[in-house]
């Protein structure tokens, strides 16, 4: 341990689970990870973390083209990240899953502890 950093600051990892995933659905996550892997739609989910959005809402709040959005909202439905509702002359578009968040949130985390300890190392 380097003399910068505590004990206490340092997290134990998480235990891995008992059993291996089922190769069956291997394909289904890779599947949906590759959803969560573009940008854009991250920022799509990020504005809808309020609450429900139309189509017009979220071109205004990301600054995509309706056409480009539209293709992601699609992608997004279909994979079952997103719930479309119609509502009169317009869809709504609401997070169907919120687990994505915590995802998100456990990646998030591995990012940042790797950063911390390469900047440990650089600076030690």
């Amino acid at each position: 341990m380097s003399p910068s950093s505590s004990p206490a600051e340092k997290q134990p990892p998480e235990p891995l689970p008992a059993e291996p995933l089922p190769a069956e659905k291997l394909p289904l996550l890779a599947d949906y990870f590759k959803v969560l892997s573009e940008t854009t739609r991250l920022k799509i989910l990020s504005c809808l973390q309020t609450g429900p959005m139309n189509v017009m809402e979220l071109t205004e709040a990301t600054g995509f083209s309706q056409a480009n959005l539209s293709k992601h909202l699609k992608i997004m439905t279909q994979v079952g990240i997103l719930e479309r509702q119609p509502k009169g002359v317009s869809a709504y578009y609401e997070i169907l899953d919120l687990r994505v968040f915590e995802l998100c949130e456990i990646a998030g985390a591995g990012i940042s502890d790797r950063l911390k300890q390469q900047m440990q190392t650089f600076q030690t």
